[in-house]
């Protein structure tokens, strides 16, 4: 995956090492230390330049970023993907729910990583799997893939500051669950389980949910959920702790009657452009196994960028 980008110093930037100016426009110090081993990867004004050396202002100074190492690991098998959104620094896919987000012990040729080596490999790209939000696997819906290294570190410090909106929609048991509220209940794993979390007031993480109900109807409610924090099977243990469990939840409310597979969606998504700083908002539909489950789905708006 090669990314030329381009910047033309002002004012404010004049006298600046280049280091420090690329450190401001997000480069992490993994990628500065591999650009400086690329010959030809600095340039100003056309000519080679030295990480140590000032800028000027009116400079152009160009980087390029040649990254030809693959993720060996993730075998490309041709699955289907489908695609909301895509440039040069990343990648936005509706995953679908069955599918995991990256390959394990039993999940080694049937994840969205497999299904996006193959793609690029159809282009003759190289490609890195760097996701910026990991769906569980029975979890539907928007999740943003990184097609190098500076666009996942910008995209990685934005979620840490909170500076990524994100909206689920889900289905829970229950139809008295009040009309809005703000969950706010540390997680932890659970004692004797490598792959279950539960509430921990004591050593857990800090976790806040907001949620919202958009429809009631047949026992069950439909709400939207916004993160705060994003926590492992967060939404899932938040519901369930206030006394509503997402129905399908094979951990936690294993009741499979309406549906065969926890009732979570990854509705919208929220952010500026790694790159370009512009305004994204991205949506995927309600899946039809959580509509047929409402008498009326939902109508959803359609996607916006």
């Amino acid at each position: 995956m090669n990314r030329t980008l381009t910047y033309t110093i002002k004012p404010e930037n004049a006298a600046l090492k280049i280091k420090y100016f690329l450190h401001r426009q997000g480069y992490s110090r993994q990628l500065l230390a591999r650009l400086k081993k690329q010959p030809g990867s600095i340039l100003v004004d056309g000519h080679p330049r030295y990480m140590n050396e000032c800028l000027s202002s009116g400079e152009v100074l160009t980087v390029h970023i040649i990254e030809d190492q693959v993720s060996e690991k993730i075998l490309p098998v041709n699955l289907p993907l489908n695609i909301i959104y895509e440039d040069e620094d990343i990648i936005v896919v509706n995953k679908s729910a069955g599918m995991p987000t990256h390959p394990s012990i039993n999940n080694y040729d049937n994840s969205l990583a497999n299904a996006l080596a193959y793609y690029f490999q159809s282009q003759n790209e190289s490609f890195v799997f760097r996701c910026t939000n990991r769906l569980d696997r029975d979890t539907s819906g928007v999740t943003v893939i990184s097609k190098h290294l500076l666009s996942s570190g910008i995209l990685f410090n934005m979620a840490v500051r909170h500076e990524i909106d994100r909206e689920y929609l889900a289905i829970v048991k229950g139809y008295d669950v009040p009309d809005s509220g703000t969950i706010r209940a540390p997680l932890g794993r659970k004692p004797g389980s490598i792959i279950e979390r539960t509430i921990d007031f004591e050593n857990g993480e800090p976790a806040v949910t907001h949620y919202k109900v958009l429809k009631r109807e047949n026992g069950h409610s439909l709400v939207s959920l916004h993160l705060e924090t994003g926590r492992t099977h967060q939404i899932r243990i938040h519901m369930k702790y206030i006394g509503y469990p997402l129905i399908g939840d094979y951990l936690y409310n294993p009741d499979m009657s309406r549906i065969h597979r926890q009732a979570l969606h990854s509705y919208k998504m929220s952010f500026k452009h790694p790159i370009s700083g512009k305004q994204l908002t991205f949506t995927a539909p309600m899946p039809e196994d959580m509509g047929n489950i409402m008498t009326h789905t939902v109508p959803v708006p359609g996607i916006s960028h």
